[in-house]
């Protein structure tokens, strides 16, 4: 492996962890969020919004919506971007060894 292709594909393991993080950071607020209301404002999540159901459920559903969204964007993502990255470098790399094949 070239240090060319070893430094794209370290950059693009840097980039998958930053966007990772990200949505780590985003599922960690949502869901901790959730439990310190549970924790210090149980008044709130018993609000009904209509006969049945109450905030708290609503609030809830949308942590476990939340999370299959957060599952989504990042298939999107490595399915779009990052799986296209290394196609494109495992080609250039197939390239260059045709090059040298031809070349011995």
């Amino acid at each position: 492996m070239n240090d060319r292709r070893m430094q794209a594909v370290t950059d693009l393991a840097a980039e998958r962890w930053r966007f990772s993080l990200w949505l780590t950071v985003a599922m960690m607020v949502i869901y901790f969020g959730f439990i310190l209301l549970i924790a210090y404002n149980k008044p709130l999540l018993g609000t009904l919004i209509a006969p049945g159901l109450s905030l708290g459920i609503v609030l809830g559903a949308f942590v476990i919506i939340a999370a299959w969204v957060l599952i989504y964007i990042y298939i999107r993502w490595t399915n779009n971007y990052f799986d296209r990255k290394i196609a494109n470098i495992r080609a250039e790399q197939d390239l260059n060894n045709e090059d040298n094949v031809g070349s011995v």
